[in-house]
């Protein structure tokens, strides 16, 4: 059973910075593209970054590239999300996804295994 764990959200002011860990479990890590996606309050699930299964290519939404960053550590099951810079748009719920594909995965529906999501609130 796959397992998605994510962690490092919290409450920061704008312009501090974050990282978030998803640890994953109960699948072959190296064969998963990973994906980090977020939902604020009253919004639709948008997507934010992707990194295929050998880290070697990546994609992001137009709202935060050069902000954010992917990344993964295949020799411990884990994606990072490392939110540089954050403003209060940022605030949402963010989840991670992976999908058994070696396609930079960026579609909601194309993800087949989610986490529980991580609190990021940025204030003023």
């Amino acid at each position: 059973q796959v397992q998605l764990v994510e962690s490092g959200g919290g409450l920061v002011q704008a312009g501090d910075s974050l990282r978030l860990s998803c640890a994953a479990s109960g699948l072959t890590f190296t064969w998963y593209t990973m994906g980090w996606f977020r939902r604020a309050r009253g919004e639709e699930r948008e997507f934010v970054a992707a990194i295929d299964r050998s880290g070697g290519r990546t994609s992001y939404a137009d709202s935060v590239k050069g902000r954010f960053t992917v990344s993964k550590d295949n020799t411990k099951n884990t994606v990072y999300l490392q939110m540089n810079n954050l403003k209060p748009e940022d605030t949402a719920v963010y989840y991670c996804a992976a999908e058994h594909t070696n396609a930079l995965v960026t579609k909601r529906a194309d993800y087949g295994h989610w986490g529980q999501g991580t609190q990021v609130t940025v204030s003023s």
